[in-house]
Protein backbone atom coordinates (compact mmCIF):
# COMPACT_ATOMS: atom_id res chain seq x y z
CA UNK A 1 0.00 0.00 0.00
CA UNK A 2 1.13 4.11 0.15
CA UNK A 3 3.97 4.74 2.16
CA UNK A 4 2.21 8.51 2.43
CA UNK A 5 1.23 10.03 6.07
CA UNK A 6 -2.47 10.33 7.10
CA UNK A 7 -3.20 12.55 9.13
CA UNK A 8 -5.81 12.47 11.66
CA UNK A 9 -7.07 13.36 14.87
CA UNK A 10 -6.61 11.68 17.80
CA UNK A 11 -9.83 10.68 18.26
CA UNK A 12 -10.11 9.87 14.57
CA UNK A 13 -6.62 7.13 15.66
CA UNK A 14 -8.47 6.10 18.54
CA UNK A 15 -11.97 5.31 16.69
CA UNK A 16 -9.93 3.41 14.04
CA UNK A 17 -7.91 1.43 16.76
CA UNK A 18 -11.70 0.67 18.50
CA UNK A 19 -12.96 -0.31 14.85
CA UNK A 20 -9.84 -2.91 14.50
CA UNK A 21 -9.90 -4.43 17.63
CA UNK A 22 -13.91 -5.05 17.05
CA UNK A 23 -13.26 -6.29 13.45
CA UNK A 24 -10.93 -8.85 14.90
CA UNK A 25 -12.73 -9.87 18.37
CA UNK A 26 -15.99 -9.55 17.26
CA UNK A 27 -16.95 -9.68 13.96
CA UNK A 28 -13.96 -12.06 12.72
CA UNK A 29 -14.75 -14.98 15.18
CA UNK A 30 -18.88 -14.72 14.31
CA UNK A 31 -17.74 -14.86 10.47
CA UNK A 32 -15.70 -18.06 11.42
CA UNK A 33 -18.60 -19.30 13.08
CA UNK A 34 -21.30 -18.44 10.04
CA UNK A 35 -18.48 -20.84 8.02
CA UNK A 36 -18.44 -23.61 10.08
CA UNK A 37 -22.04 -23.74 10.90
CA UNK A 38 -22.61 -23.11 6.27
CA UNK A 39 -19.54 -26.54 6.08
CA UNK A 40 -22.08 -28.21 8.70
CA UNK A 41 -24.92 -28.50 5.95
CA UNK A 42 -23.18 -30.44 3.15
CA UNK A 43 -22.48 -30.06 0.01
CA UNK A 44 -20.79 -26.62 0.06
CA UNK A 45 -20.28 -26.08 -4.31
CA UNK A 46 -23.83 -24.99 -3.74
CA UNK A 47 -24.43 -23.72 -0.46
CA UNK A 48 -25.84 -19.83 -0.39
CA UNK A 49 -24.87 -19.45 3.19
CA UNK A 50 -21.04 -20.92 3.01
CA UNK A 51 -20.66 -18.46 -0.28
CA UNK A 52 -21.97 -15.88 1.40
CA UNK A 53 -20.22 -16.04 4.62
CA UNK A 54 -16.59 -16.25 2.70
CA UNK A 55 -17.42 -13.41 0.90
CA UNK A 56 -18.30 -11.50 3.99
CA UNK A 57 -14.81 -13.32 5.38
CA UNK A 58 -13.09 -11.33 2.59
CA UNK A 59 -14.48 -8.22 3.18
CA UNK A 60 -14.06 -8.25 7.23
CA UNK A 61 -10.19 -9.24 5.80
CA UNK A 62 -10.08 -6.27 3.11
CA UNK A 63 -11.13 -3.65 5.80
CA UNK A 64 -8.56 -4.80 8.34
CA UNK A 65 -5.58 -5.07 6.48
CA UNK A 66 -6.89 -1.13 4.87
CA UNK A 67 -7.54 -0.46 9.14
CA UNK A 68 -3.92 -1.75 10.19
CA UNK A 69 -2.00 0.06 6.76
CA UNK A 70 -3.69 3.42 8.05
CA UNK A 71 -3.17 2.91 11.79
CA UNK A 72 0.42 2.75 10.67
CA UNK A 73 0.65 5.45 8.12
CA UNK A 74 -1.21 7.34 10.73
CA UNK A 75 -0.15 11.09 11.66
CA UNK A 76 -1.58 12.35 14.75
CA UNK A 77 -1.68 15.60 15.05
CA UNK A 78 -2.45 18.01 18.05
CA UNK A 79 -5.31 20.64 16.79
CA UNK A 80 -4.14 22.64 19.83
CA UNK A 81 -2.23 25.43 21.27
CA UNK A 82 -2.12 29.22 20.44
CA UNK A 83 -4.20 30.49 18.62
CA UNK A 84 -4.33 29.61 14.73
CA UNK A 85 -3.23 32.26 12.64
CA UNK A 86 -3.83 30.69 9.39
CA UNK A 87 -6.21 27.76 7.97
CA UNK A 88 -4.57 24.29 9.22
CA UNK A 89 -5.33 20.96 9.91
CA UNK A 90 -7.63 20.24 13.44
CA UNK A 91 -8.53 24.10 13.19
CA UNK A 92 -12.52 25.23 12.96
CA UNK A 93 -12.83 27.83 10.48
CA UNK A 94 -15.80 30.42 10.11
CA UNK A 95 -16.55 31.61 6.35
CA UNK A 96 -19.23 33.87 4.96
CA UNK A 97 -20.45 31.66 2.01
CA UNK A 98 -21.07 34.85 -0.43
CA UNK A 99 -23.62 33.13 -3.09
CA UNK A 100 -26.15 32.38 -0.37
CA UNK A 101 -24.98 34.88 2.30
CA UNK A 102 -24.77 33.08 4.97
CA UNK A 103 -21.85 31.70 7.85
CA UNK A 104 -20.89 28.40 7.83
CA UNK A 105 -18.45 26.36 9.57
CA UNK A 106 -16.21 23.23 9.00
CA UNK A 107 -13.33 21.59 10.98
CA UNK A 108 -10.74 20.14 9.14
CA UNK A 109 -10.03 16.91 9.89
CA UNK A 110 -8.55 13.15 8.60
CA UNK A 111 -10.29 11.38 5.71
CA UNK A 112 -11.79 8.75 7.85
CA UNK A 113 -12.87 11.68 10.23
CA UNK A 114 -14.74 13.56 7.89
CA UNK A 115 -18.87 13.81 8.32
CA UNK A 116 -19.77 16.94 6.60
CA UNK A 117 -23.33 16.61 8.58
CA UNK A 118 -21.22 17.33 11.81
CA UNK A 119 -19.17 19.99 9.49
CA UNK A 120 -16.17 17.94 10.07
CA UNK A 121 -14.46 18.44 6.27
CA UNK A 122 -11.67 16.06 5.41
CA UNK A 123 -8.14 17.68 4.96
CA UNK A 124 -8.14 16.33 1.24
CA UNK A 125 -11.13 18.02 0.18
CA UNK A 126 -11.35 20.76 -2.10
CA UNK A 127 -12.51 23.13 0.28
CA UNK A 128 -9.88 21.84 2.28
CA UNK A 129 -7.51 22.06 0.11
CA UNK A 130 -8.43 25.64 -0.73
CA UNK A 131 -8.49 27.26 2.84
CA UNK A 132 -5.32 25.91 3.80
CA UNK A 133 -2.78 29.08 4.68
CA UNK A 134 -5.76 31.15 4.31
CA UNK A 135 -6.29 34.05 6.99
CA UNK A 136 -9.13 35.68 8.37
CA UNK A 137 -10.35 38.03 5.91
CA UNK A 138 -8.65 36.54 3.04
CA UNK A 139 -11.25 35.29 0.26
CA UNK A 140 -11.77 31.98 -1.55
CA UNK A 141 -12.85 30.89 -4.73
CA UNK A 142 -13.67 26.67 -4.95
CA UNK A 143 -14.19 24.73 -7.61
CA UNK A 144 -16.48 22.12 -6.62
CA UNK A 145 -18.49 19.24 -8.38
CA UNK A 146 -21.46 22.05 -8.49
CA UNK A 147 -19.55 24.99 -10.14
CA UNK A 148 -17.48 27.39 -8.35
CA UNK A 149 -18.05 28.80 -4.72
CA UNK A 150 -16.73 31.89 -2.89
CA UNK A 151 -16.01 32.21 0.71
CA UNK A 152 -14.50 34.44 2.77
CA UNK A 153 -13.19 33.87 5.83
CA UNK A 154 -14.27 35.38 9.35
CA UNK A 155 -12.52 33.37 11.91
CA UNK A 156 -9.85 31.00 12.64
CA UNK A 157 -10.10 28.49 16.13
CA UNK A 158 -9.44 26.00 18.04
CA UNK A 159 -12.98 24.16 19.28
Amino acid sequence: MSEERVPMTRAGYDKLEADLKNLKTVERPENVKEIETARAHGDISENAEFHAAKERQSHLEGRIRMIEDKLARAQVIDPSGPPPDAVRFGVTVVLLDAEADEEVKYTLVGEDEADIAEGKLSIGSPIARALLGKRIDDEVTVRVPKGTRAFEVRDIRFD
